[in-house]
């Protein structure tokens, strides 16, 4: 038996001695020297660039997300990085107005191992309305029998103060597709998105306060406020939400009483507000432009995403809503889209959002 035991213990160390070599741990010896300036200019002249003092960072690459500020000069240095492509994002309240924010962003900044990258963002100015369109659930639960009525938008207000949804509206912007510019685009060039297809809107009057939208507080707005576990056991439970979409020219859309209703606005749309599984527009707009038919008004536009599957995919949306696009797990995944940090809006979806594995509505 000893004789055996020895023979076995020398195989066994044999064999862990030719396994392969345990992962490298990436090096962290890389440094990036980033200086952040602002435009302040109020009017349209020429821009006046000034140091962003204590301005929010976000970093994100391969190895994950990190926040920093940047001093009083408007720099930061960044060291101990791993060698990757990075993308850095940086936001800061305008000094003179406190509707408008400074933001700016670079992609893809390549760090190569114990080397010193230097780099500079220049922020535009971008609406700060308080309130983000924050995650869309497109795509269907795990189910083989094409199930995708659980869909939802959820809506974060990131400011410090009540904010009203009275008579604000909600779209899709999936039409404006033959021959055109495409769902969102400003067709014409007369400062207007155009594509809406669908449209509900909150009930009331845009400045009227009969519906408040607490600070650092989320609203899901349901396609249909019910527990769809009912239906499909890996679906989600919507009963509670805290809008849904209901479409009073339709005979056959079901109306939860217990949840408030977000009313359709055209009437030759008779079926539920619904949305597509991997590629559309959604926008969130105030409601004041009453005209929506010839486009909406981009200065009433308070948020704007377009995601879609494919990288390769053309586009669209006006790039003063939004430059980029969110990335969209695959459909019949039970998967969803969210922004990376609730509210944080820098103009580019595609540094702002991720897929996640599963939906989170009314949490982060």
């Amino acid at each position: 038996m000893k004789k055996i035991s020895s023979v076995f213990l020398f195989l066994l160390l044999g064999l862990i001695s030719c396994q392969e070599e345990p992962p490298v741990v990436p090096d962290g010896n890389s440094k990036i020297n980033l200086m952040a300036l602002g435009d302040t200019t109020l009017v349209d002249s020429i821009p006046h660039f000034i140091p962003m003092q204590n301005a929010k960072v976000i970093l994100s690459s391969e190895y994950g997300l990190m926040i920093k500020y940047t001093d009083q000069n408007g720099s930061l240095i960044l060291e101990g990085l791993p060698a990757a492509a990075y993308s850095i994002s940086v936001r800061m309240p305008h000094p003179l107005n406190e509707n408008i924010l400074l933001v700016g962003n670079i992609r893809d900044v390549q760090v190569s191992p114990a080397q010193v990258t230097a780099d500079t963002i220049f922020a535009e100015q971008v609406a700060n309305t308080g309130i983000a369109i924050n995650e869309i659930y497109a795509g269907g639960p795990l189910n083989n029998i094409f199930f995708f009525y659980d869909q939802f938008i959820e809506l974060y207000n990131y400011s410090d103060e009540i904010k009203y949804v009275d008579g604000m509206i909600v779209t899709r912007v999936s039409g404006n597709n033959d021959g055109g510019q495409g769902p969102g685009a400003d067709e014409g060039n007369d400062g207007d998105i155009d594509g809406v297809t669908y449209i509900f809107k909150f009930p009331g009057k845009p400045g009227e306060t009969n519906y408040p939208f607490y600070p650092h507080t989320f609203l899901v707005l349901a396609s249909t406020a019910v527990n769809h576990k009912n239906v499909v056991s890996t679906s989600y439970d919507l009963s509670n939400a805290d809008w849904e979409f209901y479409n009073q020219f339709s005979a056959s859309d079901f109306d939860n009483p217990n949840v408030k209703n977000l009313i359709n606005i055209r009437s030759d749309r008779t079926v539920d507000f619904l949305i597509n599984l991997v590629s559309d527009v959604i926008v969130l707009g105030s409601g004041v432009d009453p005209l929506w038919e010839d486009g909406l008004d981009l200065p009433t536009v308070i948020d704007g995403v377009q995601y879609k599957s494919s990288v390769t995919s053309r586009k669209t949306l006006d790039a003063r809503v939004d430059k980029g696009f969110a990335q969209s797990p695959p459909k019949y995944s039970g998967k969803s889209m969210r922004r990376r940090e609730p509210g944080v809006d820098t103009n580019d979806a595609t540094l702002d959002w991720e897929p996640i594995p599963f939906a989170t509505p009314g949490f982060h």
